[in-house]
């Protein structure tokens, strides 16, 4: 039977432009022993040319098919419901690109979604008018909730909050595609040709990673080299199957394999 992994980024494989020690050599043990693996980012910005050049500068060298992001599942997702539709987008780059790619036409009136990424580039008058779009019928989605870090100086607001500004201005709940929602967990997993039983899920925080691969009955690694810390585990009703201080710990082949 066929094993892969699924794999976070920030937090797990880096931390802002640093390497975690040891994520190299253990990506280049996947690569070497032939081992089924995704990078899956929350991250919609950033296309994935652009995450595998961030990668190398690091010094892990994989190649597009390795990425797998939310902008990615969010495309394929409103190709399934809606083929041939149109957005309006308050986001940016891999977002774009991806909606693009999967038949999606980018409009400013009248759009079947309105589709919320990360950005800095669209303004409180632009949201106004998602808000609008929304209450006359735009069904909203976005590519993931995932919140602040509230840091002092941090270049972007977290999209939860700007999720949350839309929800009360229209009363309406955004879909979330990315982590821990099962249809990007889903389409990672899909896109590798695993199938459940076959998947194992490495992340730094329970709230996402850990979370998504419990409900989706995937393996699961929590790492401790991001949000996460092994006190805060106890917050918890879920459990990850195994818990290390970093990549740099796992050992292969996993004891499930």
């Amino acid at each position: 039977m066929a094993q892969g992994l699924l794999i976070d980024m920030d937090g797990v494989v880096y931390g802002g432009d640093v390497m975690i020690p040891g994520a190299d050599v253990f990506i280049a043990r996947l690569l070497k022993d032939n081992i089924p693996f995704s990078f899956m980012t929350n991250n919609s910005q950033r296309t994935r040319l652009e995450a595998v050049r961030k990668l190398a500068r690091l010094g892990i060298n994989v190649t597009e098919k390795h990425v797998y992001t939310s902008a990615m599942a969010t495309g394929k997702f409103l190709a399934s419901q809606t083929p041939n539709g149109t957005a309006y987008v308050l986001g940016e780059g891999g977002l774009i690109s991806s909606l693009h790619e999967n038949g999606i036409t980018l409009v400013n009136t009248d759009p079947d979604f309105v589709v919320l990424g990360e950005g800095r580039n669209f303004t409180l008058e632009m949201v106004q008018r998602a808000v609008d779009m929304i209450l006359a019928g735009a069904k909203f989605v976005t590519t993931n909730r995932d919140p602040s870090p509230k840091k002092k100086g941090w270049d972007n607001l977290g999209i939860a909050s700007t999720t949350a500004m839309i929800e009360e201005a229209t009363g309406i709940k955004a879909f979330v595609v990315g982590k821990p929602g099962p249809v990007m967990m889903r389409g990672a997993r899909k896109a590798l040709g695993l199938e459940t039983a076959e998947t194992t899920i490495i992340g730094d925080t329970m709230d996402t990673d850990i979370r998504g691969g419990v409900q989706m009955g995937y393996k699961t690694i929590l790492v401790l080299s991001g949000i996460t810390k092994k006190e805060h585990l106890i917050r918890y009703a879920y459990k990850p199957d195994l818990v290390v201080e970093s990549v740099n710990e796992i050992k292969l082949p996993l004891p499930w394999w």
